[in-house]
């Protein structure tokens, strides 16, 4: 039993060596919803939706290898298919056998992973922009990793390139701005603790190594489509309309392959939970808080 409303804070140790930092609250009786974030941030970026969610769900919420305060041993592989397998261990040794989804960002591939691995044990999905579909990559942001994809891992021009683009504050920064048409009420503490911990030693480095195995995500995305066509589950897709990482091309795709699917749309960008968390809380409860 946790306490709802507010979140605990714990670590679970892994054999592998990884210490993973989550955030929990709920009663473990309700369904479980399990919040996989993505880049730039951690778990922090459900910090104002966990509460509104915590009365009717079991709500946990880990920080992936390589983000917020997960830690792994210096000899870590940082590649989607490792994380992937970090969180299903994690998921196992905290004993949930059965959870919906929430999907953002890198935390599509690493979930749909999950589900290719043990598909039954995901009874619901929840998509908040996050992709899995190649019409979903906006070019505005993807071009130059998909010419980074075409080379070596370690191709010293685009290495460079990457890790100035990681290290500038201002490329986190956009992401929770841009497309937001009400940029007041845009919490400023999200964007200053991913900058925070993206100035840890080794950080650009590991980025640039998720950058460039992002695209195994993409030969894997035939495989998340098939999941969606063969498994009847409820499924969510809530959206910032504005994105200019993943487009509004990849949501609708989600209604080709899922059979029991919502769509949501809002007029927001990427961080769709910075401006619209009690909207899309109140859409989550609707879908899948009936007992």
């Amino acid at each position: 039993m946790t306490a709802k409303g507010s979140p605990v804070c714990r670590t679970c140790s892994l054999k592998g060596g990884e210490k993973v930092w989550y955030r929990e609250a709920g009663s473990k009786s309700e369904s479980t919803i399990l919040l996989l974030h993505g880049y730039p941030t951690s778990s922090n970026m459900f910090r104002n939706l966990i509460p509104l969610l915590a009365s009717k769900f079991h709500v946990i919420a880990p920080d992936l290898p390589g983000f917020g305060f997960t830690t792994v041993k210096d000899d870590y592989s940082y590649t989607f298919e490792n994380l992937s397998k970090t969180i299903y261990d994690f998921v196992a040794s905290v004993g949930i056998s059965k959870y919906i989804l929430y999907i953002f960002d890198y935390g599509s591939p690493v979930g749909l992973r999950l589900a290719l691995k043990s598909p039954t044990s995901v009874v619901g999905l929840i998509v908040q922009n996050g992709n899995a579909y190649e019409e979903g990559l906006d070019d505005r942001f993807w071009a130059p990793l998909k010419e980074y994809w075409k080379k070596d891992q370690d191709d010293q021009h685009y290495v460079e390139t990457l890790k100035a683009f990681v290290e500038d504050p201002e490329n986190i920064r956009c992401q929770y701005y841009d497309g937001v048409s009400r940029p007041e009420i845009v919490d400023p503490s999200g964007y200053i603790l991913d900058t925070a911990l993206f100035e840890r030693r080794n950080e650009s480095e590991i980025q640039v190594e998720l950058f460039h195995d992002y695209q195994k995500n993409v030969a894997l995305y035939p495989q998340f489509q098939e999941f969606l066509r063969s498994r009847n589950i409820p499924v969510l897709v809530v959206w910032g309309k504005n994105d200019i990482i993943f487009t509004c091309a990849g949501a609708e795709a989600y209604t080709r392959d899922a059979t029991n699917v919502t769509l949501k749309f809002y007029d927001t960008g990427h961080f769709a939970l910075e401006t619209h968390c009690a909207e899309i809380a109140d859409e989550i409860i609707d879908v899948f808080g009936a007992k």
